[in-house]
């Protein structure tokens, strides 16, 4: 899959130390020009919907269990690679290391439109995690409205990148 950029989250991070490696796959699901988003009441941010490769997952397998998870949406087909992202940073929770490396892979899908029931972990409700169409250029200006005050989640530059990547490269 192609490498669309490499973000660096904190300055002085120990390269040659220990790595603690997660993979992650998210939905790129565009319908009438606007995309399938997970909104956080609680942050005020906009992530694509996705989520950590579980043991023994495919990352088709994960991506279908992750949009059902968070969107209660069913895939029906997954169209395209639109490429990775990987992200370093110092660890939070895992002791011993010294990296923390993310790699994102986003895929273009398509889902039914009708959605049924999220099924969203603890943290996940406790972010107000909501599925919502959007236009792309609100998400964008509300996450960077977000990051320009510097009160984001992690993850919001990297959504925010793709975000803009997705602009262009489909002219939305």
């Amino acid at each position: 899959m192609e490498l669309l950029k490499e973000i660096v989250r904190k300055q002085g991070i120990n390269f040659a130390g220990k790595t603690v490696y997660r993979e992650a796959v998210r939905g790129v699901i565009i319908k009438d020009r606007t995309l399938l988003m997970i909104y956080s009441s609680k942050d005020g941010d906009y992530k694509f919907p996705g989520g950590g490769v579980d043991a023994g997952e495919t990352y088709e397998t994960a991506l279908v269990r992750e949009i059902r998870e968070e969107c209660g949406a069913t895939v029906l087909s997954i169209n395209a690679e639109l490429g990775k992202v990987i992200e370093f940073d110092v660890p939070i929770i895992e002791e011993n290391y010294d990296v923390f490396k993310m790699v994102s892979f986003y895929y273009i899908c398509e889902v039914n439109p009708n959605f049924g029931e999220q099924s969203l972990d603890q943290y996940e409700k406790d972010l107000g995690f909501e599925p919502i169409w959007v236009d792309i250029s609100k998400a964008i200006s509300t996450n960077q409205m977000l990051i320009d005050s510097n009160n984001f989640p992690r993850w919001t530059p990297r959504e925010t990148f793709v975000l803009k990547y997705v602009k262009e490269k489909f002219r939305l």
